[in-house]
């Protein structure tokens, strides 16, 4: 059961939501706690009620492009500088759906 985007709160987990990607920024490198680096990019994805930060990381961000209609599945939200973004993680899923 899909979610929409301004139902989305701090810490929740589980979360399914479709929304349409508006912007993804450029990918950036950041070196992970656990050693090496990874690329993440920045997209927000909306829908009629709100949009949201979704963090992409290495080949999610190949997965996506601005315009693209998407079902994030099993992803969870946490705070980052005061701001709500979600993210897909280990076991969620994108898909991009047809337009």
């Amino acid at each position: 059961m899909s979610m929409n985007i301004s139902e989305l709160t701090n810490d929740m987990r589980h979360v399914t939501v479709e929304g349409t990607v508006e912007k993804i920024t450029e990918p950036r490198t950041v070196n992970l706690r656990a050693g090496g680096s990874a690329q993440v990019a920045d997209a927000i994805i909306a829908d009629n009620t709100g949009n949201i930060k979704l963090s992409l990381w290495d080949d999610q961000i190949k997965m996506i492009k601005e315009g693209d209609k998407i079902l994030i599945e099993n992803g969870y939200t946490q705070a980052f500088r005061g701001e709500n973004s979600l993210n897909i993680g280990r076991y969620g899923k994108i898909t991009v759906l047809d337009a």
